[in-house]
């Protein structure tokens, strides 16, 4: 079992940054893949990046290539989104998503195994 909580969201405005942080549980957090998806009300949830469990492979939306930087510390069990020149698009309820799979796009939502509660990180304009 994994737990995962998330941290750091609020409200910034526009091309502003934001840094949230994710903690999670468990002693094999380096076996996982780590991801960050976003839900903006009524719309799906989508993918936004992730990184390997060893941290060497970032995958990013095209979305927020340039802009968001993904990373880990497998010392302290934590994953960070830094998400820089904010757009009110961004606006959303960000998820932490921990992976088990072997082999993973790290794109997909049902390819991750746990979930945090997300942190709501609201773009003014």
């Amino acid at each position: 079992q994994v737990q995962l909580v998330e941290s750091g969201g609020g409200l910034v405005q526009a091309g502003g940054s934001l840094r949230l942080s994710c903690a999670a549980s468990g002693r094999t957090f380096s076996s996982y893949g780590m991801g960050w998806f976003r839900q903006a009300p009524g719309k799906e949830r989508e993918f936004v990046a992730a990184i390997s469990g060893g941290g060497s492979r970032t995958y990013y939306a095209d979305s927020v290539k340039g802009r968001f930087t993904i990373s880990r510390d497998n010392l302290k069990n934590a994953v960070y989104l830094q998400m820089s020149s904010l757009k009110p698009e961004d606006t959303a309820v960000y998820y932490c998503a921990a992976n088990s799979a072997r082999y993973s796009t790290y794109a997909r939502a049902d390819e991750y195994d746990y979930w945090g509660q997300g942190t709501q990180v609201t773009v003014s304009s």
